[in-house]
């Protein structure tokens, strides 16, 4: 779980560079991390089932209490992959089932949440190296391609090509542009 972590605080290092001490002292986003990770990794540990649960309702206290300062809602239960970087703090919410790759950078205001009727009920999964801009919603039983760009104030509930970016109110694709600038 910390091994994961320390991926989190390297993309954060590489984006600011900054020093560790004040990352971890004035990065929101990386409080939300640091109790995201080590919840999620008592959550999927084998340890002995009493102690897991009791240690999960610290670790569920002490992410309410993250989700109360810095308005970031990471439960334990999402999975999220090593270098995950949330750019600015506030008003982020993730649902308990959502799947987020590896190398994934979202911003304030974005919500990954569950919606639909039928096949399409259900949780976004989204792919590595893929950017979510300010205020996107993206919710469903969709899929979003690795290395795409959901531009800001997007809806979100339809499955994303790989390599390209969408915007609007439903999403549509508007080129081939991928997330390589933006990651």
């Amino acid at each position: 779980m910390l091994k994961l972590f320390k991926y989190d605080l390297a993309k954060y290092k590489k984006y600011s560079d900054k020093s560790t001490i004040v990352l971890l002292l004035f990065q929101q986003g990386l409080w939300a991390l640091l109790v995201y990770r080590i919840n999620n990794g008592i959550y999927n540990s084998k340890i002995f089932k009493p102690i897991k649960l009791a240690l999960l309702l610290i670790g569920v206290l002490w992410q309410k209490w993250i989700e109360i300062i810095t308005g970031i809602s990471l439960p334990y239960s999402a999975q999220i992959g090593k270098g995950f970087y949330i750019g600015h703090f506030g008003n982020i919410i993730i649902n308990g089932k959502a799947i987020i790759g590896e190398n994934c950078n979202i911003s304030q205001g974005v919500t990954i949440g569950v919606s639909g009727r039928g096949k399409k009920r259900g949780v976004p999964l989204i792919k590595d190296n893929v950017y979510i801009g300010v205020n996107a919603v993206i919710v469903g039983n969709i899929t979003i391609g690795t290395n795409a760009v959901i531009a800001a104030n997007s809806l979100v509930v339809n499955d994303v090509d790989a390599d390209s970016t969408y915007m609007g109110v439903p999403a549509v694709k508007v080129n081939n542009n991928n997330s390589e600038a933006y990651i």
